[in-house]
């Protein structure tokens, strides 16, 4: 009996020495010399097999850097780059078949099928370090856009992934650059500036009626 682990090793194989998916599961089983029902037992599709490889990419990182020591005492910022610094890293021992699962998808506008199952996971981290990041006042709390802070994110995963997979940088050093810099300027802009002042005065001088006052009227 197959596992589903020995069938994913089976794919990758097959896709990364041919650049293409098998031309059915009938031909693909019959290579591996396992019956269709223990593939479908499994997965129902090919594209399932790659959307579980890169769930389990995702959790696998996220799971491992909640383990760190150091975590609970990161900030916010902190912990985002570092969940990027180590997706990279894992991304790596894979990249073959991250470059031929996004092949067909760069450059083109929406999600790509096969990271469906990563952007509810992702989110859900994500919302998860805002959160604590708003808790402890390293953030902005701002009516209506702090909900929309985990899009950003998601955003800068979109673009992280797709640069990386066009960096041809001694040891990637151009997509660490990468990192650094749109997470900073992200978390940058998530945080309290001069304009958030502004608004609260402005609110307190509305509330209190003094608004007119202190313009002269």
């Amino acid at each position: 009996m197959a596992t589903a682990q020995q069938i994913r090793n089976a794919y990758l194989d097959y896709v990364l020495s041919n650049n293409e998916k098998p031309k059915s599961v009938y031909s693909f089983v019959k290579k591996i010399k396992i019956t269709e029902a223990e593939f479908y037992q499994f997965h129902p599709s090919f594209e399932s097999i790659e959307k579980t490889i890169w769930f389990e990419l995702t959790f696998d990182t996220i799971t491992k850097i909640k383990e760190q020591e150091v975590w609970n005492q990161y900030s916010s910022r902190e912990k985002m780059l570092s969940f990027f610094y180590s997706y990279l890293e894992n991304l790596k021992t894979n990249r073959s078949f991250v470059v031929y699962s996004l092949k067909n998808y760069v450059g083109k506008i929406g999600l790509p099928n096969v990271l469906t199952g990563v952007k509810p996971i992702f989110e859900n981290f994500a919302e998860e370090v805002i959160n604590e990041g708003l808790e402890s006042g390293e953030l902005a709390d701002r009516r209506f856009f702090s909900k929309r802070y985990k899009d950003a994110l998601w955003l800068q995963f979109a673009f992280i992934v797709k640069f990386w997979i066009s960096d041809d940088s001694d040891g990637f050093e151009k997509s660490d650059e990468a990192i650094e810099k749109g997470i900073n300027v992200t978390f940058d802009l998530f945080q309290r500036s001069p304009i958030d002042n502004l608004f609260e005065y402005g609110k307190f001088l509305t509330r209190n009626g003094k608004f007119k006052e202190s313009m002269g009227f």
